[in-house]
């Protein structure tokens, strides 16, 4: 049987994981000599939970661990000489690409990859607001996620400027005035 893929690793431990309220973000395998290596990144599967806390990843990564090596001893894996399990959850480098990724992030300035920084304001199922600043100007927009694929968080030390705290987290529809005034200034 050949080395688990990450697919194969996936399925096999998310069951796992959704009893803990997590979900699998992203499995690297790296094969290397005697021993491999499996990163697996996880998070909440609730966008509005934190992120777990290292006794959780302690706790969790025993049990993945203690499946991997139940699968590998009953046939269903096999990882060869040996591998090492690291768990995690994603980095400040970790794309955004899912809804909830964008949830768990509303109001952090992140980099757009097609337009510069940016500061969520609200996101849910059909999309982002984001607000964007050219020196003085502010500019309130909507998206859909795959229009923003691949934006990554900016680390950011300094509190949320006042006027840009106060747009932050708004219902959908008080949005529109600002989007509407932003469509009649790029006109």
């Amino acid at each position: 049987m050949a080395f688990p893929t990450p697919e194969q690793l996936t399925n096999t431990i998310e069951p796992l994981l959704a009893q803990f309220g997590m979900v699998v973000e992203d499995i690297k395998v790296t094969r290397a000599g005697a021993k491999s290596a499996v990163r697996i990144a996880v998070d909440a599967a609730d966008p509005t939970a934190e992120r777990p806390s290292l006794d959780t990843l302690e706790e969790i990564s025993k049990a993945v661990s203690q499946l991997l090596d139940d699968s590998e001893e009953s046939g269903a894996l096999n990882f060869g000489p040996g591998y090492t399990l690291e768990l995690t959850t994603p980095g400040v480098d970790f794309p955004l690409t899912l809804p909830r990724h964008w949830q768990k992030n509303v109001g952090r300035l992140v980099k757009l990859p097609q337009a510069g920084a940016a500061r969520i304001l609200q996101a849910d199922e059909s999309g982002v607001v984001i607000l964007t600043k050219k020196k003085k100007q502010h500019t309130v927009t909507t998206h859909e996620f795959g229009d923003v694929a691949g934006a990554v968080v900016e680390v950011e030390f300094n509190n949320v400027p006042g006027d840009e705290a106060k747009l932050i987290g708004l219902q959908r529809h008080e949005y529109e005035p600002l989007i509407e005034q932003a469509d009649k200034e790029n006109k």
